[in-house]
């Protein structure tokens, strides 16, 4: 069984005539009854009730007629949809994220790539640095936002790009303000202020640029960062912070994660500033993956 009989089959069953319908092919009637003949064969059924006079449809050839129409029409569409997944226009784009580009550039990225490219599913998946990287090295996904290692330095194979730098600001439980154990200085945090308070932040393995980051800023300061609980989640972050459980250095985008007993601080004087980008395997030439690049690296004009 090929498209060919599937054309001829659609044709008689459209004129119900075998003169007309060979016309239509530009065939003659014999090989056209031949054709119908072996696919009916093939079938082990009847597709049309013929005689003399006239041809008429079996049952069986009514309902099969409406899946060969689905499946012509299936064949006759694949050229169009060849060349959208060729221009990357559809098929499906695998993207993964930290979660702090959750609260920063990763809704308005999905928005302005879906607006261009609505046909393209979207995969969105949650992961720490660290299993990003190793998953598109194990050719898994496409591409990731991460918080890439100090000094940039990723494995060859793969590809990045900085998106965004934002200062840290301190997440900190608002009853610890009202009791007078976090002292502000206007509306903002001096080191002194939180040097020696119990710090909640990611484990190291999962993003060591960022637990370097903030442990450095202790440092920095003449202190050292006591730990007091570890979490890979942004969310979870704060809903330690939010129970009181001590404080958070976290980036300024996090202000938009809005907790009952969190309030977000400035950091008096020079803020660390946090890093985060694009990273994708050198030699995926996804179509779909092109297209993204071409969205997240564009230049973005003001408002």
């Amino acid at each position: 069984m090929d498209t060919r009989q599937l054309r001829h089959f659609a044709a008689v069953a459209e004129f119900l005539h075998f003169g007309r319908a060979a016309r239509q092919l530009n065939m003659t009637q014999p090989p056209l009854s031949q054709s119908i003949m072996a696919l009916e064969r093939e079938l082990g059924a009847p597709l049309f009730v013929r005689s003399k006079r006239s041809v008429a449809l079996t049952p069986f050839g009514e309902q099969w007629l409406v899946h060969v129409r689905a499946a012509l029409a299936g064949v006759a569409a694949l050229p169009e949809l060849a060349k959208r997944l060729r221009d990357g226009e559809a098929g499906r784009l695998e993207l993964s994220f930290v979660s702090t580009a959750d609260y920063s550039i990763l809704p308005d990225l999905v928005r302005r790539y879906a607006t261009l490219h609505p046909a393209v599913e979207i995969a969105l998946t949650e992961a720490t640095s660290d299993l990003q990287i190793a998953a598109l090295l194990d050719g898994k996904g496409h591409v990731g936002i991460i918080i890439p290692p100090a000094g940039g330095d990723l494995p060859q194979p793969l590809s990045y790009r900085r998106l965004v730098s934002e200062p840290l600001v301190a997440a900190v439980p608002e009853s610890w303000i009202e009791e007078g154990r976090l002292s502000l200085a206007g509306d903002q945090l001096p080191p002194e202020a939180i040097i020696g308070a119990p710090l909640i932040i990611f484990p190291r393995r999962s993003a060591p640029a960022f637990y370097d980051l903030v442990t450095g800023y202790f440092t920095a300061h003449g202190g050292a960062a006591r730990i007091v609980q570890e979490a890979i989640q942004m969310q979870t972050i704060i809903s330690l912070v939010s129970a009181g459980m001590g404080v958070a250095l976290v980036p300024a985008s996090l202000r938009s994660l809005a907790r009952t007993g969190v309030r977000y601080i400035g950091l008096k004087g020079a803020a660390p500033t946090l890093e985060s980008g694009i990273v994708w395997r050198r030699d995926d030439a996804t179509p779909t993956l092109e297209r993204f690049l071409q969205v997240a690296l564009a230049p973005i004009g003001p408002p």
